[in-house]
This record gives C-alpha cells, structure tokens and sequence, in this order.
C-alpha cells in the first residue's frame, strides 16, 4: 500500500507562484510513474503532469512554460513548481502514483486527497 498526502496549496494572486508537494508513504520503492490532477468546480478530472520513473516529462498544453513537475525518490516525493498563475488554475490539485512490475493483491494505482489552489484575480 502507498499513502499520498498533498501539501502547498493556498491563495495566490494572477501572476505569482506556488510549489504543491506529494509525499508518499509505504512501499514507496514501488513506484513509477507520478502525476498530478486538478478538478475545479463543475469540471472534469484533467491530467496537469507527468514524471516516469527515469526522470521523462510531460504536461498539459494550459500549463508548459509555466509549471514544472519534478521528484526527489530518496525523500519520495514529487513537487509541482507553478509560476504565473492565471485564474483557470484554480483547482483541487490530486497526486497520483502508479506502481512498477506485479501488483496482484494490492492496488496498481494511488490517489491522495487533494490540495486546494485559489488564484485570485
């Protein structure tokens, strides 16, 4: 079992920056790949970014240029730089693992409980 707990989030005016952070628990030598979600009000799930395990990034098209995911595996953690905030940001930001090689028994995919993100115009 992995256990997420998201932390970072606040209020931030159009323009500024926050650094959201993932910490795992658990069989944290497990994982691969990491992403981060949001979900604003009235909207769908989106996927913001991705890490692989050997470093590989990707992100959503509303966000590149302006946030930058990365992860410390010794402290099992993964962070989302955001800079420039705009508005549409404003979102519950989710943490999400998925484990490496057999998970039979236990759950391949881990969810944490969400941090909230407000940027006020």
């Amino acid at each position: 079992q992995v256990q997420l707990v998201e932390s970072g989030g606040g209020l931030v005016h159009v323009g500024g920056s926050l650094r959201l952070s993932c910490a795992a628990s658990g069989n944290t030598f497990s994982i691969g790949t990491m992403r981060w979600y949001r979900q604003a009000p009235g909207k769908q799930r989106e996927l913001v970014a991705t890490i692989t395990s050997d470093g590989t990034t990707t992100y959503a098209d509303s966000v590149k240029g302006r946030f930058t995911i990365s992860r410390d595996n010794a402290k099992a953690t993964m962070y989302l730089q955001m800079h420039t905030v705009k508005p549409e940001d404003t979102a519950i930001y989710y943490c999400f693992v998925g484990l490496l090689g057999l998970t039979i028994g236990r759950p391949s995919t881990y969810w944490g409980q969400g941090t909230q993100v407000t940027v006020s115009a």
